[in-house]
């Protein structure tokens, strides 16, 4: 009767919410400074839109966000700051993850923890094999590659360049558009990958102009490789030289979009967001933004992915009143479908990956400024890397 008694009590206190004084924390693992410091900064503003339009407290619990710097890519850094949350500051979550070395060097943190490792933006697919409590609310390469290839193949660009960053996520994108261009009809006539850090397109753009292919298939991290990419591609001529550009939406980052300019207009990427897509919920997400971070700019696919990852993290702490159990929380997370301001997403309860439409759009001027204008879609692509 004792041991049932106390069965009783634990079951009782498992179901209970967790004191309210008891902050619900989140640690966010992003650069913050160096050359990818806006990637920090639009996941610091997503989170901040999502709580401005949702409220600070979940399940009678404050939420505290603790950002940590790993002025990135640097994934020692990220492993520890990592090591020191879950250790020292007894995080629930652990979010963020701007570029893929940072995740993966996360991933046996988390599962040593068991703490949910909510992804916003790295996005090479070997990161949700990496650990089972990682699940990612951005995109994968391969997602966002494989139906821009159908695109270009579709509408007569069979002959293509690519050129992409020498690490796992350029590398993930080179091998899906390969692919999926062969499959259907098109070839790619050569390929270069260019250093992470600092690379000098002027010798790689001549290159790609020298082959004269119909266009040439661009993935850069986004933010400011994409804006001396571009510029590159002008002043060597491939615009009149009648080579397209088509690529990955990191290229024009909507964030970026209108430092490019007229350079730009033309460019056909695919993406899994744009500020310009239209939906009631993505009106009220721009808004909340605004609002709540004046000073992080437009609003980007990074902003998005952190405001739904903020989401999800709610939704499990209302689901689980409040106490997190990571392996619980995974399994919540598993199931999770609902309506981003990017349109209906889900998540595979097989990969963890997340289930979403991919956008063919057209950099197009609106009212003064540049934006990544929709003309096409695929729906309901997963991942196709795993």
């Amino acid at each position: 009767m004792k041991r049932i008694l106390i069965g009783i009590a634990c079951l009782l206190a498992a179901m209970l919410p967790a004191k309210a004084d008891t902050p619900l924390k989140i640690g966010l693992i992003a650069p913050f400074s160096g050359p990818f410091a806006d990637y920090g900064k639009q996941m610091d503003a997503g989170i901040k839109a999502y709580l401005h339009q949702h409220g600070e407290t979940v399940a009678g619990r404050r939420i505290e966000v603790i950002a940590r710097d790993t002025t990135g890519p640097s994934p020692e850094i990220a492993k520890r700051l990592a090591q020191e949350l879950v250790v020292r500051d007894k995080v629930d979550f652990l979010a963020g993850f701007g570029l893929t070395p940072e995740a993966l060097a996360v991933a046996d943190i988390a599962t040593q923890a068991k703490k949910p490792m909510i992804v916003m933006n790295a996005a090479a697919s070997a990161v949700t094999a990496k650990s089972p409590y990682a699940v990612r609310f951005s995109m994968t390469l391969p997602q966002v590659v494989a139906p821009l290839a159908v695109w270009a193949a579709r509408n007569g660009i069979r002959k293509v360049f690519t050129l992409v960053s020498d690490y796992a996520p350029g590398i993930d994108a080179e091998t899906a558009f390969k692919k999926a261009l062969s499959e259907a009809g098109g070839d790619v006539v050569d390929s270069i990958r260019v250093p992470l850090r600092n690379p000098e397109f002027a010798p790689y753009i001549q290159r790609v102009k020298d082959a004269r292919p119909q266009a040439v298939f661009v993935f850069v991290p986004a933010g400011e490789q994409g804006i001396a990419f571009m510029k590159g591609f002008q002043e060597r001529g491939l615009a009149a030289a009648g080579i397209q550009v088509i690529a990955t939406g990191d290229l024009t980052d909507d964030h970026m979009l209108d430092a490019m300019g007229e350079v730009a207009a033309g460019t056909i990427t695919s993406a899994h967001y744009s500020a310009a897509h239209e939906s009631p919920e993505n009106k009220a997400f721009l808004a909340a933004y605004g609002e709540a971070d004046g000073t992080a700019g437009r609003a980007n696919f990074m902003a998005v992915a952190a405001y739904d990852g903020m989401s999800a993290i709610c939704q499990v702490a209302e689901t689980l009143h409040g106490r997190i159990d990571g392996d619980e929380a995974i399994a919540i997370l598993r199931r999770l479908k609902f309506t981003s301001p990017r349109g209906p997403i889900a998540i595979d309860p097989e990969t963890r990956d997340i289930v979403q439409t991919i956008y063919i759009r057209r950099v197009e001027a609106v009212g003064g400024h540049y934006f990544n204008v929709e003309f096409d879609k695929f729906t309901d692509v997963g991942d196709p890397g795993r």
